[in-house]
């Protein structure tokens, strides 16, 4: 029989318990603060779930009430400077931490409340109503919450999240030295989400000052957590990441608080990621002003059994055990709190007078419905100054690069110039450069700015996404191949393209993400997608696709100029191995945004292509003889195509022929087709005609490869079969 031993984690895993004398030590003030927090929380809550019932809240209401406990518990622990981010269900961290912000030396809860606190909790409420005043403008809503001034970075709509962009925002504290350090709300539910394990396996390997806070409120929606997972002690997690982790009870705020502490103590001390697991329960369903038992996936005993346990009641219990304050102080405190509210709500509403009984928020409250569309990216200001330089720039002062040599060298003049830059990819650190080079030099030269990840692309887009939010630093993100942003998928397209926009359109999104597009390498369906149409349906990310070396490293420059989320292309089997002409000392000029490129002038169509296809449009029009106008795109998001360029040459041809690789069913072109159809109808003589891929993705096999994607003689075919005169062709006419 073999020998078996017990094994252990190396992380600790506690349960915290509070006595009275813990009560009785606690400072008087910390727990007036508290106590003031709760109601203040516990009040507005109120005042947002009356308004949900009279259907002024547009969209789900997620209360927080009951929970009021683990919110003030925490937040009271953190310093100022410390952040947080959190959940669809926010409301009480959120306002836990704008409170602490703007009283850092707590509330007393006897003193009338300042107008600070009246402002915070107006706008607060305006957001979570939609109206102008609001935090973020009224676009966050109940679930979008942000008051970056504050250290509230952001709450999120999606389960889980929010959780990779605080290691982001833990890395940039960790790597500015300071000390800072950083809490994630999340429920139960979200501990089962893919991308909330890999942040905490990153978080652990990376050793980030963060703490990942669970509010264990029993039920994801009405499915209980003993439902959804083996081990209900969701805190049992951490020790098998190497993470300190506690349980507490998160109807008692002071043992949160102690317990929050100590989760302080050890970030700070630089000993990693911390998890704490309360235990708290929100008294109404998943949202809206009906407790659970309304729908019958809870029972009112086991309600109010949860409700006896009340934080506010156990705080004030306490309080008034030790004659810090006296049952009708505490009535005051109440009567003030929800007097606090009803003078916020008479701000915001008023007697609705097409129907009587009812109230209506204040026309001139809400948002402009003109601006609608402000913020989604930057205006480009940052260019402001900037001398751009084509091709014909720097004629007689070239020397010729390959495609990614030019990759690696442009990235390490930009790392030299600019220390904000981190780079961060699987294998990037190692194989002398990456798997195909694409980073080389770059960890000698940075070692602490390059950072090698695990295979976990939602745990380190997220991270860069927040590293972006935070402001502090840029991150360059190596997707390995373009088919990865499906595994990524929230955060490329929830996160990162929207944040801006949903938080009001007040923060820069500065990230670079190189996608490496995977054709023609044999690795078959999920490694050769080109992911440009895919990307060009989320709002706030700018597509970049060079075909030239000169052109990457202008492009790059300039994506890395940028203050808005910029996807890289890069083409690796037919673009990568080629060479070009390059500057040959000049690695700091830049190609402007939605600036396209006409690679050959012609009068019978025009052509318009990116990537690889720019080099098969170019064959395939000199080997076919049609004279094709041949337009490099380049720039290929909605806000950055050069319409300009595109148009003039559409009212010289008047045809128009869209060639790319990708596959039908994800294809670019059809976008593209549909904007040029709308613009330029009247100038258009014949069908536009689009070459792409084959509706597969192209697979192992070499033929069946070659079979999926489109080359220079389907293009060349393409342009005789539909542009070709007589003499080219050969026939009566042009075939449409």
């Amino acid at each position: 029989m073999p020998k078996t031993r017990q094994l252990s984690m190396d992380a600790p895993w506690s349960q915290v318990q509070v006595s009275t004398k813990d009560w009785d030590a606690a400072d008087p003030a910390l727990l007036t603060t508290m106590l003031t927090h709760m109601h203040i929380i516990r009040a507005f809550e109120e005042t947002a779930l009356e308004f949900a019932g009279e259907k002024l809240v547009n969209g789900p209401l997620h209360s927080s009430i009951g929970q009021e406990g683990g919110a003030a518990g925490s937040v009271l622990a953190l310093a100022p400077s410390d952040q947080v981010n959190g959940s669809h269900r926010g409301h009480h961290q959120f306002l836990s931490k704008a409170l602490g912000f703007i009283s850092p030396d707590g509330l007393d809860p006897r003193a009338d409340f300042s107008d600070d606190v009246s402002t915070v909790v107006q706008r607060a409420l305006a957001e979570i109503c939609g109206l102008a005043q609001g935090y973020c403008a009224g676009r966050g809503g109940s679930m979008h919450l942000q008051w970056k001034e504050a250290g509230a970075l952001g709450t999120n709509a999606i389960v889980g999240g929010a959780v990779p962009f605080a290691t982001g925002f833990a890395w940039a504290n960790k790597h500015s030295g300071s000390q800072a350090v950083w809490v994630s709300y999340f429920g139960d539910g979200a501990m089962n989400i893919g991308s909330v394990l890999e942040s905490l396996n990153l978080a652990a390997a990376w050793k980030l000052p963060v703490c990942f806070f669970v509010e264990n409120n029993q039920y994801g929606v009405s499915t209980t957590v003993e439902e959804a997972t083996g081990e209900p002690r969701l805190s049992g997690r951490g020790p098998g990441f190497k993470i300190a982790s506690w349980r507490v009870d998160g109807m008692d705020p002071l043992a949160v608080y102690l317990t929050m502490q100590k989760a302080v103590e050890h970030m700070r001390s630089g000993n990693g990621p911390t998890l704490v697991e309360a235990d708290v329960y929100r008294y109404f369903h998943q949202n809206g002003p009906f407790p659970g038992s309304a729908f019958g996936y809870r029972d009112k005993a086991e309600e109010a059994a949860w409700r006896d346990r009340d934080p506010i009641k156990q705080t004030q219990s306490h309080v008034v055990r030790r004659g810090i304050m006296t049952d009708d102080e505490i009535a005051d405190l109440r009567s003030r709190c929800t007097s606090l509210m009803s003078d916020v709500a008479s701000r915001l509403v008023e007697d609705n007078p097409d129907a009587p009984g009812t109230r209506r928020f204040i026309p001139s409250l809400w948002p402009d419905p003109t601006t609608i569309n402000d913020g989604i990216r930057s205006d480009l200001a940052e260019f402001e100054g900037v001398k751009f330089k084509e091709e014909q720039d720097f004629v007689g002062q070239t020397v010729e690069r390959k495609f990614v040599t030019a990759i690696a060298d442009v990235m390490l003049r930009r790392m030299e110039e600019d220390d904000s830059i981190v780079v961060m990819g699987e294998d990037i650190h190692k194989l002398n450069g990456g798997p195909r080079g694409a980073t080389k030099g770059l960890k000698d030269a940075f070692p602490d700015r390059v950072l090698g990840t695990p295979i976990s692309e939602a745990a380190f887009t997220g991270l860069a996404g927040g590293i972006a939010l935070d402001g502090r630093y840029t991150p360059v993100v190596e997707l390995m191949y373009a088919d990865f942003i499906w595994v990524a998928a929230d955060q490329i397209f929830n996160q990162i393209g929207k944040a801006r926009h949903m938080f009001g359109g007040q923060h820069d999104m500065s990230l670079v993400m190189r996608v490496k597009i995977g054709t023609r390498t044999g690795y078959g369906s999920q490694h050769s997608m080109d992911p440009a149409g895919v990307m060009n349906t989320s709002p706030g990310w700018r597509i970049a696709a060079p075909s030239t070396p000169l052109d990457y490293i202008g492009m790059m420059n300039s994506a890395l100029r940028c203050k808005d989320p910029v996807v890289v292309l890069e083409h690796d089997a037919d673009l990568y191995k080629t060479s070009g002409e390059t500057p040959e000392s000049d690695l700091d000029f830049h190609i402007p945004v939605g600036r396209a490129a006409i690679r050959r002038q012609g009068s019978a169509v025009t052509v318009l292509t990116y990537l690889s296809m720019v080099q098969q449009s170019l064959d395939a029009a000199e080997s076919s003889g049609v004279d094709a106008e041949v337009i490099d795109l380049r720039w290929l998001d909605a806000a950055s195509v050069d319409w300009d360029t595109i148009g003039e040459s559409i009212r010289k041809t008047n045809n128009v022929m869209i060639v790319e690789q990708g596959s039908r069913g994800t294809s670019y072109g059809g976008w593209l087709t549909d904007e040029i159809q709308r613009r330029y109808f009247d100038w258009l003589d014949s069908p536009i005609q689009r070459i792409s891929g084959a509706e597969s993705a192209p697979t192992i096999s070499a033929v069946l490869e070659k079979a999926a994607l489109p080359n220079e003689d389907t293009v060349a075919q393409a342009l005789v079969d539909h542009f070709a005169t007589p003499r080219e062709s050969g026939v009566a006419g042009p075939l449409s």
